[in-house]
């Protein structure tokens, strides 16, 4: 298992772990949740029963979050964390769902130059990511004009919920994967559900994993995201 920043490499503006798997297969590229880091994600590959090897690569976060004395964490967008804690404490979850969340434009320009420099065209990508990583790669395969080859929303959450609802309809042709906790503490259920019905209704199509549990990703959604990924190759 790879374990320090001496295993990332650069690509664009953003280090990553990268992963070569079949030159002919599609790329996968997962964004970590707030306060993780590239290695956090990157065990999933190792698990995964697929029929092709695909590549991979897992970026690192341009924000370092101090957790703990001592201890670090990465992001992609800042957190008010007071404020999150406030809304769980009040079971009043925090919806992004009217507006970018702040930072989240400088988080895209990072990861579209990155994504420029993994080399591979863009129909042979397959964006994906845990909670604020679910919410970017979604924003990324939103708003580029090319259609991906996949999307998978791990515990994210819908943001900027007009622009999204005006950019999905031509993302018609795009099958995508994704997977909640129906218990989840910090991006709530219901809102990822409303994320589910704006892409049905935009004409997408995909398969959804309500899970009983929290902010995770246990053995049916790694078993639906081989699934998911066998049924593109």
């Amino acid at each position: 298992m790879l374990d320090n920043d001496n295993d990332l490499e650069s690509l664009g503006p953003l280090q990553a772990l990268r992963v070569q798997g079949d030159p002919d297969a599609p790329t996968v590229v997962l964004f970590h949740g707030y306060g993780a880091s590239a290695f956090d994600l990157y065990p999933i590959h190792e698990v995964l029963v697929t029929d092709q090897k695909f590549n991979w690569v897992f970026p690192h976060g341009h924000l370092s979050i101090p957790l703990m004395p001592g201890y670090s964490g990465r992001a992609w967008f800042p957190i008010d964390m007071a404020a999150l804690e406030e809304a769980i404490r009040k079971n009043d979850f925090r919806n992004f769902a009217d507006r970018d969340p702040e930072g989240m434009d400088v988080a895209r320009q990072a990861a579209y130059l990155m994504l420029d420099a993994i080399g591979v065209p863009w129909n042979q990508l397959i964006l994906g990511g845990f909670s604020q990583g679910a919410m970017l790669a979604t924003d990324l395969t939103l708003r580029k004009e090319e259609i991906s080859k996949g999307l998978m929303i791990l515990s994210g959450a819908l943001v900027n919920e007009s622009l999204w609802k005006e950019l999905a309809p031509k993302k018609s042709n795009l099958r995508f994967f994704q997977s909640h906790g129906e218990f989840d503490p910090i991006l709530g259920y219901a809102n990822a559900k409303k994320l589910e019905k704006l892409l049905r209704n935009s004409g997408l199509l995909g398969e959804f994993i309500g899970f009983n549990g929290g902010h995770e990703i246990p053995a049916p959604v790694i078993q639906g995201i081989s699934r998911y990924l066998n049924s593109l190759s």
